[in-house]
């Protein structure tokens, strides 16, 4: 079967086209760096000729509100309709767990636009939304910091390994579309500070981490209820643990 990768060298989308190609599937890495851009378009009609499934995991560039809205707009109208064109079978998309729940978060807002351009495109689509990966935890902390300290909100947090992404989002791109959405997470769940906190004393940074309800993340507020699956989710199989030995062990 031919599955094209959007976003195929990056950190989920390289570790995806591993696994495919090891279960003998013909899968294209597609990204601008051999030719294939959604952004302009360039590549696209010929990268989907004969796709049966497309794994869409492109991230913007930036980060600022305008410009990551336009990036997954641009992107998916771009690419959605050259996969009617082909015949595409199943449309699989990443996205993040409680989007809808944190409209503050401009990055948020731009995946629920991309959410409603998918479920619109009339292509069989099955859109996975994933909590926060844990190798993000060191830009978070510096994200965070504020009067030399690292200000962080208790709501409850589940981050997942990539590893673990990866594996789920090869196993959904070689199922039947669901036409819905699939929550996954981390096996592990706590207070966001308390995670943040564990991460920075494992890899010896001695910055303090503060407790607090009003800190934003990325520019939203964040509950009990904003950063984790609140019903059925697919869990990953790696802890902080076993993801932190591994991660170092690569290092």
């Amino acid at each position: 079967m031919k599955i094209v990768v959007i976003g195929g060298t990056g950190l989920i989308g390289s570790k995806v086209v591993t696994i495919l190609r090891e279960s003998g599937h013909d899968v294209l890495a597609a990204s601008p760096r051999n030719g294939i851009n959604t952004i302009t378009g360039e590549g696209v009609k010929d990268a989907l000729a004969g796709t049966q499934v497309v794994v869409d995991l492109a991230n913007s560039p930036s980060f600022e509100d305008k410009a990551v809205l336009e990036f997954f707009e641009t992107s998916s109208r771009n690419l959605l309709p050259a996969e009617t064109a082909a015949g595409v079978k199943h449309h699989v998309a990443l996205s993040i767990v409680g989007i809808e729940r944190t409209p503050e978060n401009g990055y948020f807002r731009a995946k629920v636009a991309q959410e409603k351009l998918i479920e619109r495109s009339g292509i069989p689509y099955t859109i996975v939304r994933s909590t926060q990966f844990l190798e993000f935890l060191g830009g978070i902390a510096d994200s965070a910091m504020d009067g030399g300290k690292v200000r962080v909100s208790p709501g409850l947090f589940q981050p997942i390994a990539s590893d673990d992404v990866a594996a789920i989002v090869a196993d959904v791109a070689l199922a039947s579309p669901k036409n819905g959405i699939i929550d996954i997470g981390g096996p592990e769940r706590g207070p966001f500070n308390e995670i943040v906190a564990r991460y920075l004393k494992a890899v010896g940074d001695p910055r303090e981490v503060v407790r607090d309800p009003d800190a934003r993340y990325f520019g939203g507020l964040v509950d009990d209820q904003s950063l984790v699956p609140l019903g059925d989710a697919r869990l990953g199989r790696i802890g902080f643990d076993e993801w932190f030995k591994r991660s170092r062990a690569k290092a």
